[in-house]
């Protein structure tokens, strides 16, 4: 695949074909951040074609570095944006809480800052770091990681459950308040 900084160039330059290569590339990652955080498959999908529209639009928003790390932080602020207007409008019902499956992930990305992720993922065995960049940045399941990978879907499970916690304690350790 042609590097995220190049396609984001041609994007730029109001290349369609390379903006449906970044759609296909990353629209799973933002959906799949959007529905953790907004337990709504409606809103998720709103928020999915949100942050695209914006790519398309406003493609000098990405001023280069990261493009995953970037599209994580657009999505995660986006569904805040949400969440927070659903709080001002008291008929829209916010979830009671998250699924206890994803705090982890959902704690880590909340810290997320693209240096000091990348400092903390530099920390992480390759066993435990592979799942959660596969994850997180390439947009795959767990399933699909196996897959890829060889190896046993516990072990990935548990690889990546670990890997998390580590990269919780290390961004919560570094976050100032």
């Amino acid at each position: 695949m042609e590097d995220a900084n190049r396609l984001m160039e041609r994007v730029r330059a109001r290349d369609a074909d390379a903006f449906e290569v970044l759609y296909d590339e990353y629209h799973r990652l933002v959906y799949g951040l959007a529905f953790r955080m907004l337990s709504d498959q409606g809103s998720a999908e709103d928020l999915t074609q949100a942050v695209f529209l914006k790519i398309w639009s406003a493609p000098e928003a990405f001023r280069g570095g990261n493009f995953a790390a970037w599209i994580v932080r657009v999505t995660r602020n986006r569904a805040l944006d949400m969440l927070r207007s659903r709080a001002s409008h008291p008929e829209a019902e916010l979830p009671d809480a998250m699924p206890a499956d994803d705090a982890l992930e959902d704690i880590a990305l909340a810290h997320l800052n693209a240096e000091r992720v990348r400092g903390a993922m530099a920390q992480l065995p390759p066993e435990q770091r592979q799942p959660i960049e596969l994850g997180f940045f390439g947009g795959i399941t767990q399933e699909e990681i196996a897959r890829r990978t060889g190896v046993p879907l516990g072990t990935v499970k548990t690889r990546t459950r670990t890997g998390l916690r580590k990269l919780r304690n290390a961004l919560v350790g570094s976050v100032s308040v």
